[in-house]
């Protein structure tokens, strides 16, 4: 007798500064009073890979209305069609891997993928080859990273994958699933203040601000998160404390790396700070890779686990 087993759903795109490490340990810091509470609305304003946000949708039924948002038009295209149109996004993904797999040769293949991202970049394109354009480059450009040029374009270079999975059928399905119950924006962080409603809860992950010159995480579009975009996204983070939404931020830890680095613990020290840590795999330098500490940074004292530095393996 053969059993079905069901997909879980998880992110559909490998993304710098993933949280799927960090997760138990987010949820450890959570709000004491988010599973007593029936009716929850939860907001990511930099959705990125959405690890969060799946784990959210699938712990907790109380989430009855959910609404994430990004800068990255590709990225916010990529959501929507997998929610809205999840069973032609399977058609164009497994043309395109049939193609790839044809293909035996190195040079062959690199070849194939400039060509998807010249015609990516073109942006002469249906919602659905954008969308399935995406996929097909995270699973197959190096290291699955995301990266624009000043000007706009996608410029990450082909990687060495031998067999990649282009089109998992079974996790589509599950997070267009998901996806149902969730409100889909494009564009600045701040105007996810007019979807507040009653008991809200928000999880920013945005840009990390790098912790040296060539830590350059915070390029996923041409426009740079700066230190004056860290700054204003402190104020946004103030202002919907004081209108009391319950509220919790990851960022990169800069004196884990230069005890002198007191950027967030000056721009935040309102706010409680705790240190966490965690791998991170995604760096051109293996050097570079490791265990970093990362910081969580909370506008409420009681929470649903421990308080304190964790430790995630």
């Amino acid at each position: 007798m053969q059993t079905m087993t069901k997909t879980t759903g998880k992110p559909f795109l490998k993304w710098a500064g993933g949280k799927t490490q960090l997760l138990p340990t987010i949820d450890s810091f959570l709000p004491a009073s988010f599973r007593k509470e029936r009716s929850v609305t939860y907001i990511e304003p930099f959705v990125g890979g959405g690890a969060m946000l799946f784990f959210m949708l699938q712990k907790y039924s109380n989430i009855k209305r959910a609404i994430i948002n990004d800068i990255n038009h590709h990225l916010v295209t990529t959501y929507r069609i997998i929610r809205d149109n999840p069973f032609a996004l399977i058609d164009s993904l497994n043309e395109l891997q049939t193609l790839y797999r044809e293909l035996k040769d190195y040079e062959d293949r690199k070849s194939f993928y400039l060509n998807i991202r010249r015609r990516f970049n073109e942006a002469n394109m249906s919602e659905i080859e954008e969308a399935s354009y995406m996929i097909f480059m995270n699973r197959t450009c190096f290291n699955g990273l995301y990266r624009e040029n000043s000007k706009g374009g996608f410029n990450v270079p082909f990687g060495k994958y031998l067999n990649p999975t282009i089109c998992d059928e079974a996790l589509i399905i599950a997070d267009s699933n998901l996806l149902q119950k969730v409100e889909i924006l494009q564009g600045d962080f701040e105007h996810t203040q007019e979807y507040v409603n009653g008991y809200t809860f928000l999880y920013f992950d945005p840009p990390y601000r790098p912790l040296d010159a060539t830590s350059s995480f915070n390029s996923y579009v041409k426009e740079a998160f700066d230190d004056n975009e860290q700054r204003r996204l402190k104020e946004f983070f103030a202002k919907l404390s004081n209108e009391g939404c319950l509220e919790i931020l990851s960022n990169s830890d800069g004196r884990g790396r230069n005890e002198a680095d007191t950027f967030f613990d000056e721009l935040y020290k309102d706010f409680n700070i705790e240190r966490v840590y965690a791998k991170r795999s995604i760096n051109a330098n293996p050097a570079k890779r490791g265990v970093l500490t990362e910081l969580l940074i909370r506008n409420y004292n009681n929470c649903q686990g421990v308080n304190g530095a964790l430790f995630v393996e």
